[in-house]
């Protein structure tokens, strides 16, 4: 059997327990209030998608939506990311792992390294308070404007050759990359830029980033996710936003659309991003009090 088949056949089984998983707890929120999406979680679930299947990333841009519109208390805005972008990012890896060429080894070991990562992280960011996750996240988008900014500079243009895979210590040096990716991707800083860089560093090509970090957020996002269900660390609606505005506009964009000059967008959300961060910063480092129970529900 061909080894890719393996190893979407594996995303699939996952990916259906966590489809299950999270399906209960949907209908439990069900019979005690309204659970369906508004149209502006729809929205941003669809736009912020999209722009992620043409390689700008989802994280970031959401997570200024949100702060923008104070639409998710910020403790929750992790475990909201991560919920939601989930069964996106699943349709994004398969179309990903069957289109491009990387050698299996290394994608394997890759994937592995950040659901490990991905798996610790979570399990420590559901226990933080909100002054530390408002910092951290703050912290997190600074990085990702950074890496936005470099991205449209072109400074890491001529990074990396034409390899697909990667052996000894080029491979070692991979996992404990990936693995730290997968820790800070559940803060919210997103896996796609950080991931291009690491692979380019190594010497790869650099559109092997699409199956590896799509494979990567596509096997850690419903493993960390659960953890978030299970600790009431995320808002529903949003959620469901970001996952049922995003399945559509993934195949669109990767189906149809496929490309587009996006350097004008990256430096929109550069912009954005930097807003969203200082307004978190601001909220860490102020006295904003805690939201209500009304404020704080899903």
């Amino acid at each position: 059997m061909n080894p890719k088949l393996i190893l979407l056949i594996a995303l699939g089984l996952i990916v259906a327990v966590y489809v299950l998983y999270w399906a209960r707890e949907v209908r439990r929120a069900a019979a005690t209030g309204a659970v369906a999406p508004g149209f502006w979680g729809l929205f941003i679930g669809f736009v912020t998608n999209f722009f992620d299947t043409l390689g700008i990333g989802s994280f970031a841009p959401t997570t200024s939506a949100y702060k923008f519109w104070r639409m998710v208390p910020d403790e929750r805005i992790p475990g909201t990311l991560n919920v939601g972008h989930t069964l996106p990012t699943v349709v994004q890896a398969f179309i990903f792992i069957a289109l491009v060429q990387v050698g299996f080894v290394t994608l394997v070991v890759m994937i592995a390294a950040a659901v490990l990562g991905a798996y610790g992280g979570a399990g420590i960011v559901c226990r933080w308070p909100r002054r530390n996750i408002q910092i951290g996240m703050g912290l997190a988008l600074l990085v990702a404007a950074t890496l936005f900014t470099l991205t449209n500079l072109n400074v890491f243009a001529n990074i990396g050759s034409d390899a697909l895979s990667l052996s000894g210590t080029k491979l070692v040096i991979g996992f404990v990359g990936n693995f730290a990716l997968g820790a800070f991707m559940t803060l919210g800083i997103g896996l796609y830029a950080p991931c291009m860089i690491l692979v380019s560093l190594l010497g790869m090509n650099p559109t092997t980033a699409f199956p590896i970090m799509m494979g990567s957020c596509a096997f850690l996002m419903p493993i960390g996710s659960m953890r978030f269900i299970k600790e009431g660390r995320y808002s529903l609606r949003p959620a469901l936003g970001l996952a049922l505005g995003g399945i559509p506009a993934v195949l669109i964009a990767a189906l149809i659309v496929k490309s587009l000059p996006v350097v004008w967008v990256r430096w929109l959300v550069v912009v954005v991003v930097l807003y969203a961060s200082t307004m978190m910063l601001r909220s860490a480092l102020g006295k904003e009090p805690e939201p209500s129970p009304a404020a704080a529900g899903d």
